[in-house]
Parts: C-alpha cells; structure tokens; sequence
C-alpha cells in the first residue's frame, strides 16, 4: 500500500465513524497534534475521538514531503458546523497504517512543520 492509498484509506474510515473501522488504519501508537494538545494515543482512544467528535474531513490537495510523510489541506466539518473550515494534516505513514496525523491550521503551517520532520528524519 503506498502513502496515498494509505491516506485515502484513513479519511474514508474517519468519516464512515465507524470505531473499529477507524483503529484498523491506525498504528499503535499513533502520534496526533490538534487544538487540544499533541501526543501518542492509542488506537481506541483515536476512535473514540472520532466517534465523539462527529468530525468529517474532505481532501482538497495533497503535498507529497517525503516517502511517509505528505501534507493534506482539507475542509473539516462537525455536527454543529455552519461551514467547513480549511485546515492542513501533516501525515506520517508505517507500513499500511497512518502513525501520525497532525492537524494545523492552515497549509503554510503544515508544510513548515512537515519540512522540519523530513530534515530531521534525514540527519538522525
């Protein structure tokens, strides 16, 4: 499974809201950044983020960084939205499962962030 089959994968699990679903397309850990804090949950926890929160997120360009890493701006929308807002997710892919989805504000953010990642990656 490439990185984008990957990403493909875990927007359509995240929307269906399906919990089990969702922690399938996960790592274990799995590292999340959003307005709330940023750290390593687990699968169970992501889902039942997802299942709590109600969220919907619509790709709208992808930014490929690296080999595992890609920036996605998306429109993301809750139960109570009157709108979508645009946002940026720097993924990170392991294997077949996403092991990182940091959310950002905005597209610029995200691929400063996701440059850093990559450049420290490169170095270790």
């Amino acid at each position: 499974m490439d990185l984008e089959e990957a990403i493909n994968r875990w927007h359509e699990r995240v929307n269906e809201g399906d919990p089990q679903a969702v922690q399938e397309v996960v790592s274990d850990p799995v590292v999340v950044l959003g307005p709330k804090g940023a750290g390593p949950i687990t699968p169970a926890g992501f889902a039942e983020w997802v299942e709590r929160s109600g969220i919907r997120l619509v790709p709208r360009s992808w930014h490929p960084i690296s080999a595992r890493l890609m920036v996605v701006e998306q429109d993301v929308s809750w139960p109570e939205s009157a709108a979508p807002t645009r946002v940026a997710t720097l993924f990170r892919v392991s294997g077949d499962k996403v092991s990182a989805a940091l959310r950002l504000p905005d597209l610029r953010s995200a691929l400063e962030l996701a440059y850093i990642c990559r450049e420290l990656a490169a170095t270790e």
